[in-house]
C-alpha cells in the first residue's frame, strides 16, 4: 500500500478525527495495534513529500549510518536553514528512516522542510549486534556529518536541532550525555518523545529492549542519562503520550523531576493528548496539536517568528 492508498473511501484528515480513532486502542501496545495505528495514520496522510530528498548519505562505514535529507528548495549551498535530525524508535532493534509502503518518515522529513528548514531522518545501527553506547555514537557520527557539510547543503551548522522518539530518544539523550564521544557540534536544541532515560529502572514493556541494548542490570545505572539531562543547557522538550504505556510515562517523570532538582525549575515539557507510544511522530503532518508545540519549541530555540498560523497547523 501507498501512501495516499484508500483516500477514496472516505478517511477523514481531520487531526480531531484521527485522534479520535487512535483514542479507541487506549494503552495497547502490541504488534497488531501498532502496524493499525500506522495504516490509519498513514491514510490521513495521503502522499506526503518533500520536493527535494536527497536519499542514503553516509554519515560512517556501516550499512546502516545513512541520512536522507529532505528540503523545500534544492540542497545547494547558500542560506543558513536550520537542521532537525530525526532518530526513529524501533526498541532498540527494529525502526528504519523510511518505509516503501507507508510514508514514515518521510512525513517527518517533510514536516521539517514546510516549514522552511531541512529534515534529516537518520537509520542506526540497531541491538543485538551493537549494543550501548553505539546508538548515541551514531547521532554524535550524524550531527558531526551534519555540521561539516552544512555549507553544501544550504544549512547552518549553529542551528542542528535533534529529535528522538521513544529508543531515538535515549540515543539522543545519551549524545547529550557525552556517551557518544567527544564532539566538537552542538545542537540549537533536542526533543526528547517516549524516551528511556534510567535504564535502570525499566520495567514491564521496556524491560526486554532495555536489556537487548544496555546490557546486564549491574552495568545500567551508570548508563543512565539522568544526571546529565539535568545538567545540560541545550534547550530541551521533554514528551510523553496519554496513552504511552505506564513504564514509558514513568521514564519520562524520572527525567522531569531530576531536571527539577537540579534547576529547580521544570524545562518544556508536554503530554500529547489522544495519543499512544507511536502515534504522536508518526502522526505530524496531520495537523495535530503535538506538532504545533514542537514546531513552536523548535521556531524559539532557532530564533525565528512563528507564522501567525503556526498555533492550528502543526
Amino acid at each position: 500500500m501507498r501512501a495516499g492508498d484508500g483516500a477514496d473511501v472516505g478517511v477523514s484528515r481531520d487531526p480531531e478525527e484521527v485522534l479520535a480513532a487512535l483514542r479507541a486502542h487506549g494503552r495497547a501496545f502490541t504488534p497488531d495495534v501498532i502496524a493499525a495505528q500506522r495504516r490509519l495514520i498513514a491514510l490521513a496522510l495521503g502522499d506526503i513529500r518533500a520536493p527535494h530528498v536527497r536519499r542514503d548519505v553516509a554519515y560512517g562505514p556501516d550499512v546502516r549510518q545513512r541520512l536522507d535529507l529532505h528540503a523545500r528548495e534544492p540542497l545547494a549551498p547558500g542560506g543558513a536553514r536550520p537542521v532537525v535530525l530525526f532518530v526513529h524508535g524501533g526498541g532498540f532493534s527494529g525502526g528504519d528512516k523510511s518505509d516503501p509502503e507507508l510514508p514514515f518518515f518521510d512525513d517527518v522529513g517533510a514536516w521539517a522542510a514546510e516549514r522552511g528548514w531541512i529534515g534529516a531522518t537518520m537509520t542506526y545501527r540497531r541491538a543485538p549486534e551493537h549494543a550501548w553506547p553505539a546508538g548515541s555514537r551514531d547521532v554524535a557520527a550524524a550531527v558531526e556529518r551534519l555540521s561539516a557539510g552544512a555549507a553544501e547543503i544550504g544549512a547552518d551548522p549553529d542551528r542542528i536541532v535533534l529529535f528522538g522518539h521513544s529508543a531515538g530518544a535515549a540515543h539522543v539523550a545519551g549524545f547529550l550525555a557525552g556517551h557518544g564521544g567527544p564532539t566538537a557540534a552542538a545542537p540549537a536544541c533536542a526533543i526528547l518523545q517516549s524516551g528511556i532515560y534510567d535504564p535502570a529502572a525499566a520495567e514491564d514493556e521496556i524491560a526486554a529492549m532495555v536489556a537487548l541494548y544496555y546490557g546486564d542490570a549491574a552495568e545500567r545505572p551508570a548508563r543512565a542519562t539522568l544526571p546529565a539531562l539535568a545538567a545540560t543547557r541545550v534547550p530541551l522538550l521533554l514528551g510523553a503520550a496519554e496513552f504511552d504505556p505506564a513504564s514509558f510515562q514513568r521514564q519520562t517523570a524520572a527525567a522531569l523531576a531530576a531536571i527539577l532538582r537540579e534547576r529547580g525549575s521544570l524545562p518544556l515539557a508536554q503530554v500529547a493528548q489522544g495519543h499512544s507510544h507511536v502515534t504522536p511522530v508518526l502522526a505530524l503532518g496531520t495537523g495535530d496539536t503535538y506538532g504545533a508545540v514542537v514546531a513552536g519549541f523548535i521556531r524559539r530555540a532557532v530564533g525565528e517568528d512563528a507564522p501567525a498560523d503556526e498555533g492550528t497547523h502543526a
